[in-house]
């Protein structure tokens, strides 16, 4: 069985009419009344905000920056953000040339936010793979530096979204999207360590779930799982965290639901180890497959997924480890490059054991479960 890799969607109606377009030069901002800051916020290692790629960015947008124009950070950080650091710069930046040079004039000037430039905070909702919500109907949050910021931020935006939301500031619209995934990861904590207290009480996790989630009130389903994956979900909370560190607040729920959510992987590795245990194998030696290396069903995003740690730590416990996902053909992470196997059938006759890692649509669970010798699913999908 050969599943066929997801097909490319079709170029957008703006692409196609030439009116979309990209490029490197940041020259092209002169032309442009708007522009939105969608840039990556890693942590660094020592598990800080690394916010280097919105300073590059705002730094560029100032060097061309123009009367009116207003500019949109949607990139996930923490609360002040976009006025301690972006507006001091834009500020700067006015009334400058496109080498960034002062104007006759302008030596010591600073133009100001909400009269001759507009700044606002709009945090990207977007859950990648989902047909029903998408970037049109998502409610959008909007908080403004000010309130004209806010009117011509919301006026830019609502060409494209039907629904926004504002609040009172930037802040708040930053706080937003930490709570909204903070919500997440501490929900998908607890789920994983009711996974781990079932475990030590001999219940079934799912059953205690779908029981619970019958009440229709006061109750919210979230599912166990390898751990946590994506770019927003496992690192978005630590913005929250260290802000607060700062401010000598130890926000504990964010930092213990993150200790749990990173250990699931480790637990499923032992989970392989018990399988091949029983069935007379140990770990080192054994082929070992894993189902999908995404962080979620049907995308083909790799960033944080925990099948690369299940992967890793498979390996180092000395199991020969193989891979198939029909959205990600080859990968290379931490030294470890690796392609997806050709035939999920012969894939499966072969391994000692087949872990369940990612749950896409495309697979056949119970031809999965038949082609298996062990199998272990950390998604709960397989049939029975």
């Amino acid at each position: 069985m050969s599943l066929p890799p997801t097909p490319l969607p079709h170029p957008p109606a703006a692409l196609s009419a030439g009116r979309l377009f990209a490029t490197t030069d940041y020259s092209a901002l002169a032309t442009c009344d708007a522009a939105s800051i969608c840039v990556p916020t890693p942590l660094n290692k020592t598990g800080d905000p690394d916010i280097s790629y919105i300073i590059n960015a705002t730094e560029q947008i100032a060097r061309h920056l123009h009367p009116d124009m207003v500019i949109v950070l949607e990139s996930t950080t923490y609360p002040g953000t976009t006025t301690e650091v972006m507006l001091p710069l834009l500020k700067k930046g006015g009334g400058r040339g496109a080498k960034g040079e002062a104007q006759e004039g302008e030596e010591d000037a600073e133009w100001q936010v909400g009269v001759n430039f507009f700044l606002a905070f709009s945090p990207e909702r977007v859950d990648p793979g989902r047909t029903d919500w998408t970037t049109r109907n998502t409610p959008k949050v909007m908080g403004g530096v000010t309130p004209a910021c806010l009117a011509v931020a919301s006026a830019y935006y609502c060409a494209a979204i039907e629904t926004l939301a504002p609040v009172s500031s930037p802040e708040a619209a930053e706080m937003v999207k930490l709570f909204e995934n903070t919500f997440r990861s501490v929900n998908i904590g607890l789920a994983n360590e009711l996974l781990l207290m079932c475990d030590k009480l001999g219940l079934d996790a799912w059953e205690i779930i779908e029981a619970a989630a019958t009440k229709p009130f006061g109750f919210m389903k979230f599912t166990p799982g390898p751990g946590l994956g994506g770019h927003c979900i496992p690192i978005d909370p630590l913005y929250l965290s260290w802000k607060l560190r700062t401010m000598q607040y130890h926000a504990r729920f964010i930092e213990l639901a993150s200790e749990i959510n990173t250990e699931m992987p480790r637990y499923w590795v032992q989970k392989v180890q018990d399988a091949l245990n029983d069935a007379g194998k140990a770990v080192k030696g054994s082929r070992i497959l894993v189902l999908g290396v995404a962080y979620k069903k049907n995308v083909s995003d790799l960033r944080e997924s925990p099948a690369l740690d299940i992967i890793h730590l498979l390996g180092q416990k000395g199991a020969t480890v193989s891979y198939h996902d029909p959205h990600v053909p080859a990968f290379e992470h931490e030294g470890i490059a690796m392609r997806s196997m050709d035939d999920l059938d012969t894939a499966l006759a072969e391994a000692d054991c087949v872990v369940i890692a990612t749950d896409h649509a495309a697979y056949d669970w119970a031809a999965v479960q038949q082609g298996a010798r062990l199998l272990v699913d950390t998604r709960h999908v397989v049939p029975g």
